[in-house]
């Protein structure tokens, strides 16, 4: 199973980079329950093994394209953030290293992975993917957009992709930059 999870966390990633129009040195965050990936309930089944392939398939296509992988934590830190330390300008970094079990294991799995690891408190990412419901919205930019992709769970979990776009001021008369939609 570890390899489909691979595969399907690639093709959500590969397709959100190209409906969101992510460019080099914009930022992805990504919520993951690896219990839910598992066929667990969220929060009480963590699976290293399944949010290593579901990290590697994601972390692979970001890192070709230079955007950030900002992984989020889960409830036990508050949602914390862990991303390279190049994405944390002008956050603010706090002292905390995820474990599988209070961070969870995709977090901890990012943590292993970059070059150089930072914990945010917080982030605005230009895109996400929510992989077994673990409300990434907090991390978004303002105004978030639901992104269909072609599949719909990675493992056993349910996927939601959002992108992000600038906020329409002026009105109903107003002329907008379909470009920034």
């Amino acid at each position: 199973m570890t390899d489909e999870i691979y595969e399907q966390a690639k093709k959500a990633a590969e397709e959100l980079c190209e409906i969101a129009k992510l460019k080099k040195g914009d930022i992805m965050v990504v919520g993951c329950s690896s219990s839910e990936i598992a066929g667990g309930t969220i929060g009480k089944n963590s699976s290293l093994e399944s949010a290593q392939s579901a990290f590697k398939g994601i972390y692979e296509v970001l890192s070709e394209k230079g955007i950030y992988l900002a992984a989020q934590c889960c409830e036990h830190l508050n949602r914390a953030i862990i991303t390279e330390r190049e994405a944390a300008k002008g956050y603010e970094i706090v002292n905390v290293v995820p474990q599988p079990k209070a961070g969870g294991s995709f977090a901890t799995t990012a943590y292993k992975n970059f070059k150089d690891p930072v914990a945010l408190e917080e982030i605005k990412a230009d895109a996400g993917l929510d992989i077994g419901g673990t409300l990434i919205g907090m991390h978004l930019k303002r105004v978030a957009v639901p992104v269909r992709l072609s599949i719909d769970h990675i493992g056993k979990a349910v996927l939601l992709a959002a992108r992000t776009r600038q906020k329409f001021i002026g009105g109903s008369r107003a002329i907008y930059d379909e470009n920034n939609l």
